[in-house]
């Protein structure tokens, strides 16, 4: 075989449909793993942090994706669902003493059946309608977490214990951070799977048609429904995770601008796509903590403006972005990588 990109080539349909299909694709894989999980040896905390933030992010958003970016539902509800994982866990854990994995399951289950009753509007409309359906559902579970304060703790909060995992306290940074990177690396595994089974197959062609899949026997109320309680239930994961990774929780954290966040970086990474998940929510978070960094300086350089206006402005450069992208970019950071990947596999040929 040749050593060009361009000599690779598959014999059977088994290889032809693998996820990694060349030696350089597990190298690569295994290279990016044991730097992924041994960074906390050599890392800073601000890094573990920043990673940790990113990767509990990418859970939630993953969830979205299968229904949004596969499934062509919108929702602007994301963070709802996550809050109430953040809560359930918290509950069963101070209330019941439930081990953390087990509070977790009930945390994605529980945001997973009440993302389905929220999802059952989507059985009869579509589009912006739908968009409406789900905001009703960002603001009326946003109004429970700040009234059931028995379940709750209303604008107080909840002050939430480390997790412990088989006896060992989940309370240093090092152990937060694996932690966090051992469920992304999951998530990202099954539902890159997924979406290549029957199941997936389904949710793409609703997406694409949802008659036209009708027509050819996919049974579109049960997959819609299906697609709105894989998408809580990754995000109730992604909030119990949360909770215990920063200790505190309060409704502030929820709110419909973290929704609308959700959906941006999706937008950013690329709609149908896991990989552009993870792109989108690593670069928009850096891009955040980049525009944070530069408000000092720029007061700095312009001080009648004002402190404050830079600290606002971040969000302004955040809706910039997402705008750039929509206009110039629909594809998102997704669509970049699958040409240069292309072009590499093409190598020497031009085209």
């Amino acid at each position: 075989m040749h050593w060009s990109p361009c000599g690779t080539y598959n014999v059977n349909y088994t290889k032809d449909m693998a996820i990694f299909r060349t030696k350089s694709h597990w190298i690569s894989l295994t290279l990016f793993l044991v730097v992924l999980f041994t960074l906390p040896l050599y890392c800073s905390r601000y890094y573990l942090t920043l990673l940790s933030t990113i990767g509990i992010t990418i859970i939630a958003v993953q969830g979205l994706s299968i229904l949004t970016g596969y499934t062509g539902q919108i929702s602007i509800g994301q963070a709802a669902f996550v809050g109430t994982g953040a809560y359930i866990s918290v509950f069963f854990i101070q209330h019941y003493e439930f081990p953390f994995f087990f509070s977790l399951l009930l945390a994605g289950v529980g945001s997973g059946l009440i993302g389905i009753f929220f999802g059952l509007p989507a059985l009869r409309i579509k589009g912006f309608y739908l968009a409406m359906s789900t905001l009703a559902a960002q603001l009326i579970l946003g109004w429970l977490f700040l009234h059931m304060e028995g379940f709750t703790g209303g604008t107080e909060g909840l002050h939430v214990e480390h997790a412990t995992i088989f006896g060992i306290v989940i309370d240093t940074p090092q152990r937060k951070y694996w932690l966090i990177m051992f469920f992304v690396t999951l998530t990202v595994y099954i539902v890159k799977n997924m979406m290549r089974t029957r199941v997936g197959r389904a949710l793409v062609a609703i997406r694409d048609n949802d008659l036209a899949a009708e027509v050819m026997g996919i049974d579109v109320m049960r997959y819609k429904l299906l697609a709105f309680f894989l998408s809580c239930f990754f995000a109730g994961i992604a909030g119990a995770i949360y909770a215990h990774y920063i200790g505190f929780i309060n409704p502030v954290q929820f709110t419909m601008q973290s929704s609308i966040i959700y959906l941006g970086m999706l937008i950013v990474g690329g709609m149908g796509s896991v990989l552009g998940v993870i792109f989108g929510v690593t670069f928009m978070i850096l891009f955040e903590e980049f525009a944070y960094a530069i408000s000092p300086s720029l007061t700095m350089m312009f001080p009648s403006f004002g402190a404050q206006f830079f600290s606002a402005i971040s969000l302004s450069f955040y809706a910039l972005v997402i705008i750039i992208f929509l206009i110039f970019q629909p594809r998102g950071l997704n669509h970049l990588w699958n040409i240069l990947k292309r072009r590499y596999r093409l190598y020497p040929f031009s085209h």
